[in-house]
């Protein structure tokens, strides 16, 4: 028997690699550092694995397939996006885990796409390198499960449905036969414009609307926002808040502890750090 012993909900914002100078210095520090205390959060918890919840940037998936989720059960690699200092290789996995996540979903009312091998984007690779990969350099074995949601493009996977998702995934880790200690991350947001002339723009009253429901655990009031409302006052990019409602569908109740959060602007993002209590 599984059981997920805690989360974070956090972003994957690839500026910061692109242009790691281009905040002040003081801003750039505190935000390379949240990831940093993610680290030592994790390996606090002593966690056998971790799933990475992403959204497609119309790099893994496009017009000619675009699943409303999908789990990785076999090698994973990545990023397909190369980025200065994010370094493409391969990415230890929990193949076991994930098929079973998948299984267990199909018998309960949750039709997962699968990729048997999948070469993941910046969504899973970011937290993949700054929060898990610290972990694993000092001993921890840890494999990452990378699952997506369609919530970079449209159509959208609804923010419930994000929500049940997480807790299907709840219910098939505590049934794993393995004694899994999981982690679940919620990778993406808060507030952003992606390709619209209002690139650039951050909406800190969003962004801390947003905190406050997982600070609160407020998944009901998460998922009850419409997507007129998020991309009004988030953005395109702020639909990606589905990655953290299926987090904390996961975590049922949990409280949430904001780490850190700066709008940055230079960065073209609202950036959110929260950790997940079970």
């Amino acid at each position: 028997m599984g059981t997920i012993v805690g989360g974070f909900l956090v972003p994957h914002d690839p500026v910061m690699f692109v242009a790691p100078e281009a905040p002040p210095q003081d801003v750039a520090q505190r935000m390379w550092g949240a990831f940093a205390a993610c680290a030592q959060r994790l390996a606090a918890l002593q966690a056998t694995s971790v799933v990475i919840i992403g959204a497609d940037h119309y790099m893994l998936f496009g017009t000619g397939c675009l699943p409303q989720y999908v789990i990785g059960t076999g090698e994973v690699d990545g990023p397909i996006d190369a980025l200065p200092g994010l370094r493409r290789g391969p990415i230890p996995d929990r193949q076991a885990l994930a098929a079973h996540i998948a299984r267990h979903g199909h018998a309960h009312g949750f039709d997962w796409a699968v990729a048997r091998a999948f070469t993941v984007d910046h969504a899973v690779a970011i937290p993949n390198q700054l929060i898990v990969e610290p972990v694993r350099a000092q001993g921890q074995a840890i494999g990452t499960v990378p699952v997506y949601l369609a919530a970079g493009v449209d159509p959208y996977i609804s923010l419930p449905r994000a929500a049940q998702l997480g807790a299907a995934i709840k219910a098939a880790v505590e049934a794993a036969p393995d004694d899994e200690r999981v982690v679940v991350i919620g990778s993406g947001g808060i507030s952003h414009w992606v390709g619209t002339p209002e690139m650039g723009r951050v909406n800190e009253a969003f962004d801390q609307e947003i905190l406050d429901y997982a600070v609160r655990g407020d998944l009901a009031g998460l998922c009850a926002l419409s997507d007129d409302y998020i991309l009004s006052h988030g953005g395109n990019g702020g639909m990606e808040i589905r990655q953290w409602a299926c987090a904390m569908g996961a975590l049922p109740g949990a409280r949430g502890e904001v780490i850190d959060y700066a709008p940055v602007p230079e960065w073209v993002t609202g950036l959110g750090f929260v950790q997940l209590h079970a």
